[in-house]
């Protein structure tokens, strides 16, 4: 039992050791300012930056916008580590994070997937959108900054990855680089909705996007969890679903004041509300390079990877710089590294996160926004879960053979063989031929990673 202890405590020290190590990097080689910069309707925005202490030569600025946090806030406080990744840390960029609108330190109202508005008028005070919003922001950068190349990318895992997307319309000329990462394409398709279907497993989710608050570097939503506790065992999923019973009591008994639960609760289908959320509509003359990232195993946001690649390519077939990675990742696992890559139970290799870093993202990154060789990567980097490795195509789909697929006697699958495809199949609750499940309790939290496995 020591022994097991004195593990536990050397695996902690060695993982806080390399923490601060990556903290201590970024304070002795990065300065850190705070910048509240106007948008065109005159609300200011929390923007962070860290910027190079070596002031020899110009960098690009690599800027993310979120709604979860900049932080941490006040002065001596540097994040852990900077950007995508290590690699592109260490080579050097200006790093800017802003807080989006609405949401922590930042002024003006918050809108979850707020609507596109076409055209992108700088001289409108009024109509502002996320594309205006980065707009602005990045005028702002590039012309005040000090040491930088004119050159701007950007990037963002998840939500971040959405307001990544949504700044390809209309983009400012020095964008010269995005990664949408796992991003949200449409949120009656993605995360919260799954197909149309709304997530029960989210409503730990509905305080953080669905209530407003003022300019604040604390939590404003914490609180509004204690409703949810207090509605059944938080530890067991399926007996918490149950007690609350139809959805109709989560609206008069836990979210009565929370704006997005009412929004869903009152669109349940794909209506003008959800419709015009969808940023995939408004990817017209997108000419900037763009490199799409997304896990097979994501369990939020496989819809929106895959489909914002396609309404790229769609919307602009002279564009020869729009990519796409898939990998066998969770949600946004790509960003981690932790040695044997595993979802669930199944080893897909060693290192792959950081092949993906090193050798995909920041190559990407150092092109388009450094001039560095091109790295000539494919239109498509795909990983191939069942044998287990890469593949590049020049094009996706890839154009190949034809597969078909059909049924055969006791449900056997049948490949480029003749079968029934209209075969139909029933279940019965045998012990002897079980119907797949999972037999271990699930908490309250989001959508169960294991799953996506099985």
């Amino acid at each position: 039992m020591k022994n097991y202890i004195l593990v536990v405590v050397a695996v902690f020290s060695f993982a806080f050791a390399k923490a601060q190590s990556r903290s201590n990097y970024v304070k002795e080689n990065y300065t850190k300012t705070v910048q509240h910069i106007s948008m065109r309707d005159g609300v200011k925005l929390y923007t962070v930056i860290y910027a190079p202490k070596d002031t020899s030569k110009e960098y690009p600025i690599m800027m993310q916008r979120t709604p979860y946090s900049v932080g941490p806030y006040g002065e001596g406080k540097y994040k852990a580590s900077l950007g995508p990744n290590k690699f592109m840390m260490e080579e050097g960029y200006i790093f800017v994070y802003q807080d989006v609108r609405g949401r922590w330190m930042s002024e003006g109202d918050y809108d979850n997937m707020r609507p596109h508005i076409p055209g992108n008028d700088v001289t409108n005070k009024k109509d502002i959108d996320e594309s205006s919003d980065t707009y602005d922001t990045i005028d702002w950068l590039v012309n005040n900054l000090p040491n930088n190349n004119k050159k701007v990318g950007q990037w963002g895992i998840s939500y971040p990855g959405h307001y990544t997307a949504a700044a390809l319309p209309e983009a400012h000329p020095s964008l010269a680089a995005s990664s949408p990462q796992a991003p949200i394409a449409d949120f009656f398709f993605d995360d919260f909705h799954h197909m149309g279907a709304t997530l029960q497993s989210y409503l730990m989710a509905y305080p953080l996007f669905g209530y407003q608050s003022e300019p604040t570097s604390e939590s404003w939503y914490s609180d509004k969890w204690d409703k949810l506790r207090a509605a059944g065992n938080m530890k067991d999923g399926y007996d918490f679903n149950m007690k609350i019973g139809p959805l109709k009591n989560v609206t008069e008994n836990i979210f009565p004041d929370n704006f997005f639960w009412k929004q869903v609760a009152e669109h349940p289908n794909y209506d003008e509300f959800w419709q015009k959320r969808a940023i995939i509509n408004h990817f017209d003359d997108v000419n900037h390079a763009v490199m799409t990232v997304g896990g097979w195993f994501d369990a939020e946001d496989l819809y929106g990877p895959l489909n914002i690649y396609k309404s790229v390519e769609s919307k602009n077939p002279s564009n020869k710089n729009n990519m796409i990675v898939m990998g066998p990742w969770s949600h946004g696992n790509w960003a981690r590294e932790r040695g044997k890559q595993m979802v669930n139970h199944i080893h897909f290799g060693d290192s792959i996160s950081t092949f993906y870093q090193k050798n995909i993202e920041t190559p990407f990154f150092e092109h388009h926004l450094k001039g560095k060789k091109n790295p000539q990567l494919p239109e498509a980097y795909m990983f191939d879960t069942g044998a287990k490795k890469w593949d590049q195509f020049t094009q996706w789909p890839p154009q190949q053979e034809q597969i078909s697929f059909g049924f055969g006697n006791n449900g056997e699958l049948l490949i480029n063989k003749a079968g029934d495809k209209k075969q139909e199949f029933t279940y019965t609750s045998d012990p002897m031929k079980p119907v797949p499940f999972r037999s271990e309790i699930t908490p309250v939290t989001f959508t169960p990673r294991a799953y996506m496995t099985d």
